[in-house]
């Protein structure tokens, strides 16, 4: 069953256009994370189906039913802001209560909603206290536990765990993941931590410039990434991206003495390797390809290399107590399957037909996304 379902929709303030048509739907029961650097428009759209703002054209479907003119609480979503937005004179359980109060809940049944929230955030200590006497994590859940209390069907999340440290937003991600799970409900997550969003959704929906980029499992936009943008957003260390050209065998990477990658033509396409792909030999002998060592960011358990290969660099990831020095003459390979082959004009991806039974590249479509790939 669809939760919510976004058709058309277009926003735009003043002259700047936030959001172009955009279509996208979410099922029951998901964490859908909307993901894009900042001014792609994943706030505004999240705004929209909060019912903060309305659209300028297109349809917003929640629970079966056009939102267009409800409000938040009839519309059936509870939102989870960035700034916490709690009141400071209120106490923890009142703040909690707050919205089932305006809206006349009886008091027995908050009480009963209010012992069930405060034991799955693990806040029963904290009810008598008020904002300024909690840490950014505990307000952080009780934020949650307001949105959570109103039993709404969908929940909103925008860009919750931003004011939080490293390892504070590591652990409440993987809180909110669970209770999520638990409780069953559907959550629309906002951020523009990629981190947050490989480790958290169902569905990721890559957003840049008002469009969507990528709409799919976090699998997806990792392996086989649709463009050159969602291939540079997605991943912990940057994807290596080597322009291709025309050799004697077939394409090979430009300015380098390498091998053909493959039979066909190399001119206007671009090769993306993944640095976790890239493997470093350090005796060079039998290497495909070889460079030099110019840097090495140790990690502890991992290292991240940098290896200048012809004229262009290529980063790789390896083990921290196995990295080569820098300035060693080292080895580099991959596996084809590990090769992302991108058209430099449109910035699709190419699907690549090898051996004999290779041809050009060809451009192949996502229906719906707007987005070329393979």
């Amino acid at each position: 069953m669809i939760s919510v379902d976004v058709r058309s929709v277009t926003k735009a303030w003043g002259e700047t256009l936030a959001l172009d048509d955009v279509s996208f739907s979410v099922k029951k029961g998901d964490l859908v994370v909307l993901l894009g650097p900042s001014g792609c428009g994943k706030s505004t759209m999240l705004r929209l189906i909060a019912g903060l703002d309305e659209p300028a054209s297109g349809v917003i479907a929640i629970e079966g039913r056009d939102a267009r003119g409800l409000t938040g609480s009839a519309r059936g979503v509870a939102m989870v802001f960035q700034s916490y937005a709690l009141f400071p004179h209120l106490t923890v359980a009142d703040n909690i209560t707050f919205g089932l109060s305006v809206r006349g809940v009886a008091k027995q049944e908050a009480a009963r909603r209010l012992d069930r929230i405060v034991a799955l955030l693990g806040l029963e200590a904290l009810l008598h206290r008020k904002p300024a006497q909690l840490s950014g994590g505990q307000q952080q859940r009780v934020a949650l536990g307001r949105a959570l209390i109103a039993e709404a069907p969908v929940c909103l999340l925008d860009e919750p765990l931003s004011n939080l440290d490293a390892q504070l937003r590591q652990e409440l991600r993987r809180e909110i993941r669970a209770l999520q799970q638990r409780l069953g409900i559907t959550m629309i997550y906002v951020t523009h931590d990629q981190s947050e969003a490989m480790s958290m959704a169902d569905r990721v929906i890559l957003m840049r410039a008002g469009h969507i980029e990528q709409n799919g499992a976090p699998v997806e936009l990792y392996e086989r990434p649709a463009t050159l943008f969602t291939a540079r957003f997605i991943g912990g260390t940057p994807m290596n991206f080597l322009d291709l050209d025309d050799g004697p065998g077939g394409a090979v990477i430009a300015g380098g003495d390498g091998p053909a990658l493959f039979s066909d033509s190399g001119r206007g396409r671009v090769l993306g390797l993944r640095p976790e792909d890239v493997t470093v030999d350090r005796e060079n002998g039998h290497a495909r390809f070889h460079a030099t060592v110019t840097a090495v960011e140790y990690l502890g358990a991992e290292a991240v290399v940098t290896c200048v290969m012809g004229s262009r660099s290529v980063l790789a990831r390896t083990r921290g107590d196995g990295a080569p020095p820098v300035g060693a003459l080292v080895g580099l390979g991959w596996d084809a399957s590990a090769e992302h082959i991108f058209d430099a004009e449109s910035r699709g991806r190419l699907a690549i037909k090898r051996g004999a039974e290779s041809r050009p590249p060809q451009l192949q479509t996502i229906a719906n996304q707007g987005v070329t790939c393979a």
